[in-house]
């Protein structure tokens, strides 16, 4: 069966950007994906700048600091400490909204796509803002460009260091956790390196560490200068040398694009395909702008089996809402209340080896708070879920509770029984189904909600639905199917 423009570039808008907007649904039937996928090629060619949400009193303190000098340097007391713990706390909560707010509104959909996905691959959870400003920028700045050049950027920022405790890798003491993550889950996947690897790789990684910035520096008294092997291949390896051997291995090309086909194509990879996207990612030297062109351009990429086939992330979810209807939230710690409850709160992921995905995203609590979500927002329903207890998940704030005027700048992050009060601007939305027939509504909107073959009971859509008047009809079924499992899924 054909599949309409429509479809596919829906389908292309969920995986190479985080659905389509409402701005764009006018032409999702007007142009082919081609034509689609060459406009957000475009869109995202622009360097992205900087985000600095730092804030003024840490900046004036590490400045201070460095400036200071390592022999003239004072410790901060206890009240400094948690200052700037708090600081580090709020930074990276601002950090989380304003990267949320570019994957909702930024025309570079594609470049924010795949560094959301970056973000996954190379997870790191570190509380000092300075260094996930830094990480963030390496991976928004290389989404699209060199592979090799994002893994030797990413192995040298000081959030990656300190997260896998290569600050703690000297000569005479090596630390082999950098080198083993740098390996398992960032090139060649596990068990394609053995543990000698490992402990020679570390030896060449001695001496790599960052200054109180995030600056990277080479300790060359903390190196280990020696002859190492690593692969096969025997030399005075330093990191750049590892990594560059690491590059030369075809299994990381086969580990990356495989990784890469299950987030933007299936979950249940086709071996034929990922080997041929893999040998072509590896002979144009780790082009990820060619890779997700032959992806994005294939006509296997719009077969039948892709589409409705991946269950959104949170993140994904969250802002695909957004998209379709633009809206303000009055309290935007509910954003982060949304992303702890539902199990992906960007910065913290649970481990190394980041989110897993697919169906661990849905369990009986989540499946149902993603469901009321749209309600929620439309301030019909309540969030009365408590989100897990992680003091850092909650940015410092666990204990805040006695504290009122912490309790007033906290609102809505880690309280229950509330409505989420945002307002949705439904002007564009209502707007494109003006000269759609009433008795064609449902069948419109089901088309453009639900990527998934709808086993949505019309009818029953209908009796839920206030159907008193057009608009209000509009808005109410675009709630309810939103609000199925079936939007769910991308």
């Amino acid at each position: 069966m054909s599949l309409s423009n429509q479809l596919k570039n829906q389908h292309l808008m969920w995986r190479a950007g985080f659905g389509p907007a409402v701005e764009q649904l006018d032409d999702l039937s007007q142009y082919t994906p081609k034509q689609f996928y060459k406009a957000l090629v475009k869109a995202s060619e622009k360097k992205p700048e900087y985000i600095n949400v730092a804030d003024d009193y840490l900046q004036g303190l590490y400045k201070g600091l460095e400036e200071a000098g390592r022999q003239q340097r004072q410790e901060m007391n206890a009240e400094e400490r948690k200052m700037v713990q708090q600081k580090n706390r709020e930074g990276i909560r601002n950090l989380n909204i304003y990267w949320l707010y570019e994957m909702v509104n930024s025309s570079a959909q594609l470049r924010e796509k795949m560094a959301f996905f970056w973000h996954g691959h190379f997870a790191c959870r570190n509380l000092n803002i300075f260094y996930q400003q830094g990480l963030l920028d390496v991976i928004r700045r290389n989404a699209l460009g060199n592979f090799g050049t994002l893994l030797k950027e990413v192995s040298k920022t000081a959030a990656m260091l300190n997260f896998l405790n290569n600050q703690q890798n000297r000569k005479d003491h090596p630390n082999e956790n950098f080198a083993r993550e740098v390996m398992e889950l960032f090139t060649l996947g596990r068990g394609n390196y053995t543990e000698h690897d490992v402990k020679e790789a570390a030896r060449a990684f001695t001496g790599w560490t960052a200054n109180l910035r995030g600056d990277f520096v080479f300790r060359r008294f903390q190196h280990d200068f020696g002859s190492k092997t690593v692969l096969g291949k025997t030399g005075d390896f330093d990191g750049g040398d590892v990594l560059d051997i690491l590059l030369e291995q075809k299994q990381t090309a086969q580990f990356v694009t495989e990784k890469i086909y299950k987030f933007f194509v299936n979950e249940q990879p086709d071996k034929s395909k990922v080997d041929w996207l893999a040998d072509r990612f590896y002979n144009n030297q780790y082009d990820i702008a060619k890779l997700m062109e032959d992806i994005f351009t294939s006509d296997w990429f719009f077969e039948e089996k892709n589409i409705g086939a991946r269950i959104k992330s949170p993140i994904e979810l969250v802002a695909g809402i957004q998209r379709m209807l633009p809206m303000k939230f009055n309290q935007e710690e509910a954003l982060l209340l949304l992303q702890r409850a539902l199990g992906q709160l960007l910065f913290y992921p649970p481990n190394v080896a980041g989110w897993p995905g697919g169906k661990n995203w849905i369990d009986s609590s989540t499946l149902m708070l993603r469901m009321r979500i749209p309600q929620m927002l439309n301030e019909q329903d309540e969030f009365n879920v408590k989100p897990k207890d992680d003091d850092d998940q909650m940015m410092g704030r666990k204990d805040d509770k006695k504290d009122d005027s912490k309790e007033k700048a906290m609102k809505g992050m880690n309280r229950v029984n509330r409505p989420i009060n945002v307002k949705i601007d439904w002007s564009l939305y209502t707007k494109h189904y003006e000269s759609t027939p009433r008795e064609a509504l449902l069948t419109k909107m089901t088309v453009i909600l639900l990527q998934a073959k709808s086993q949505v009971n019309a009818e029953l859509i209908k009796q839920y639905a206030d159907q008193s008047g057009r608009e209000n009809f509009i808005r109410t079924a675009t709630l309810q199917l939103m609000s199925t499992p079936e939007y769910q899924l991308c």
